[in-house]
């Protein structure tokens, strides 16, 4: 007898039109309303908008400070994703949790945190200023508030990945003559780099965009702690919708751009290594 076998959704005609629906609303009717004030403009207008010498510090600015937050994640995401996975010690569960806390926490409350824990006078800053470092209002800082607001990526990326591939592998290249240090760059690593690289890439992503966590230690300083969220912000406060919507697709196309490309990295990665 042939026995039918029913899903836990509802069809496939009711899920794909209410996913679409939520889609629509969340995504394409901001990304139109976006795409609509950019028509508006004439392109010297846009050009002259996105090119002038402050837009151009601000991109600087945020471009820099998302590469170096995003560097530092990926190093710092895979150790601590290896740490959880591959050790067992107390107080694991509640570290665990803490790499979550940036999705939980307001980022203007980390940002107000950061800015008084690096400050001049603040806990961390003053050891930083005794060796000649100021962290505060100054890029480093933007850098450090990035890379708090989008280490979970790398993390959440990587750890599942790291939680199925087991010792045993590194046991057989062990086996094989591996040196431990060649075993994780040619065998762990070589597994891992889908993963870290979808992390890193989301990392990157998510700090060309951040606001809240990087305005209360930037100083905001045109031309050189000002980054491209703030400015748009101060176009929208000048009712200059359009040169607003003009700078925020810059951002949003490089986004998207990073999203699709190592989408395709990765589907080529993982054929390759499936098909080796």
């Amino acid at each position: 007898m042939l026995r039918t076998r029913h899903s836990v959704l509802p069809g496939f005609t009711l899920s794909f039109a209410l996913s679409v629906l939520f889609i629509s609303l969340v995504i394409l009717v901001p990304l139109s309303g976006l795409v609509l004030h950019v028509s508006e403009m004439t392109w010297d207008r846009y050009w002259s908008v996105i090119t002038n010498p402050r837009s151009l510090a601000s991109f600087k600015v945020t471009l820099l400070a998302a590469a170096g937050a995003s560097a530092i994640n990926a190093v710092v995401g895979l150790l601590l994703a290896w740490v959880l996975v591959r050790y067992r010690f107390p107080g694991r569960r509640v570290m665990d949790a803490l790499v979550d806390l940036p999705f939980a926490l307001p980022t203007a409350v980390a940002g107000l945190t950061l800015s008084a824990l690096f400050a001049a006078n603040g806990w961390l800053g003053q050891w930083f200023e005794a060796i000649g470092i100021p962290v505060a209002y100054t890029p480093l800082g933007i850098m450090i508030a990035m890379s708090f607001t989008s280490l979970p990526f790398v993390v959440r990326a990587v750890q599942p990945v790291l939680e199925d591939l087991t010792p045993d592998v590194e046991e057989a290249a062990a086996t094989l003559g591996a040196t431990p240090m060649a075993s994780f760059f040619r065998v762990v690593l070589a597994q891992l780099m889908p993963a870290l690289l979808t992390g890193t890439a989301l990392a990157f992503t998510r700090s060309l965009g951040e606001y809240g966590a990087v305005i209360f230690i930037a100083g905001n300083m045109p031309f050189e702690t000002e980054i491209i969220s703030l400015l748009v912000n101060i176009r929208l406060e000048e009712y200059d919708f359009a040169a607003a919507s003009a700078l925020a697709s810059v951002i949003l196309g490089a986004s998207l751009v990073l999203l699709f490309g190592i989408q395709m990295v990765q589907g080529r990665m993982i054929r390759r290594w499936q098909g080796g």
